[in-house]
């Protein structure tokens, strides 16, 4: 099979800028996770921004387009990047949609709102129209290997979930949550195999620029397919006014704890505690992950995998993004 061609739509930092941060993994932009890939060949790019088509062009030695429509006709894309704002995601996606184009990896999240992830998710047809939604920690080993244990209940059956998110000093924790708290919606999600459900806020008003807030919602569809529904308790505390980053997930098992993250890999089991007799304490396994995650690489090896079977499912696709989206806007919606 001839190389798979690839274009990008939106020159900015994930795209292709990022590839010069040199604390990184590599790759660990859209460009470069194409240009990586063996069976991938990336022909071209496109933007509004004169600046970014120079310093694009010069990058990666491609042609490069004001003009999307015309990018599409000329070089007939197999796959196409939409890393632009998400409130322009359904108009390129539907764009693509309509030019034949088979696959297209969206940047997270989804849309700007339910109706237009909605319209996104309508498109896409199993072997005509596919989206791929760059939730990168469904492509990241570490977090496979975290839902291998989960799933074959090394560690029993999962009880609750809490995760931290601090993302930036100065920002509105709404904006926190839709930009940043997609990824970690979405990794609870997928590491479950639940969806998220909504019920309640307390603590800072999510428009606001400090302080912190907690949701609390459950995991619906987390049991074995047939048996009986549980509903798992889920807590999210999203903050501001710090000066550093934490994303960070704990899931809290019958017989043990795990708790990933950046830069976090920890796996506790119960064990005869050392403190008191006929009691249980957690241990650490010692089990680490060091090494790449592999998380643009693998989701590029992913669409490849999509444009040669026709009739797979993305591993996040635009129903997951869709899911999430529903979610946030839920918590938006029920906190207002």
């Amino acid at each position: 099979m001839d190389k798979v061609k690839a274009a990008i739509i939106g020159l900015g930092r994930i795209a292709s800028l990022l590839e010069d941060d040199a604390l990184r993994e590599k790759p660990c932009t859209h460009a470069g996770a194409l240009s990586a890939n063996p069976d991938c060949i990336l022909t071209a790019g496109m933007d509004t921004d004169g600046k970014r088509r120079d310093l694009f062009a010069k990058r990666w030695n491609v042609e490069v387009y004001r003009d999307a429509q015309l990018m599409l006709r000329e070089q007939l894309p197999q796959i196409l990047v939409v890393a632009t704002d998400p409130d322009s995601h359904a108009e390129y996606c539907c764009t693509a949609a309509h030019a034949g184009v088979p696959l297209v990896i969206c940047e997270k999240p989804l849309a700007d709102t339910v109706k237009d992830a909605r319209n996104i998710a309508s498109l896409t047809k199993p072997g005509k129209f596919r989206v791929l939604v760059n939730h990168e920690r469904r492509y990241s080993e570490n977090y496979r290997r975290a839902k291998a244990i989960i799933d074959e209940k090394r560690l029993g059956e999962l009880l609750s979930v809490r995760a931290l998110l601090y993302f930036g000093k100065n920002r509105r924790l709404i904006d926190v949550l839709w930009h940043d708290g997609t990824h970690l919606v979405d990794a609870i999600a997928f590491l479950s195999g639940a969806e998220i459900r909504h019920q309640a806020a307390w603590g800072a008003d999510l428009s606001d620029k400090a302080g912190t807030a907690w949701l609390l919602g459950t995991l619906a569809g987390s049991g074995k397919a047939g048996s009986k529904t549980r509903e798992i308790p889920c807590v999210i505390e999203a903050g501001a006014g710090r000066d550093h980053l934490v994303f960070e997930i704990e899931f809290s098992f019958s017989g043990g704890r795990l708790r990933i993250g950046n830069g976090v890999y920890e796996v506790w089991e119960s064990a005869p505690s050392p403190y008191a007799e006929n009691f249980c304490s957690l241990e650490k396994t010692g089990e680490t992950f060091t090494g790449k995650t592999g998380f643009f690489a693998n989701m590029v090896a992913d669409a490849v995998s999509c444009i040669k079977n026709p009739s797979l499912r993305p591993c996040s696709s635009a129903q997951d993004g869709l899911a999430v989206i529903e979610y946030l806007n839920s918590v938006k919606a029920l906190r207002n």
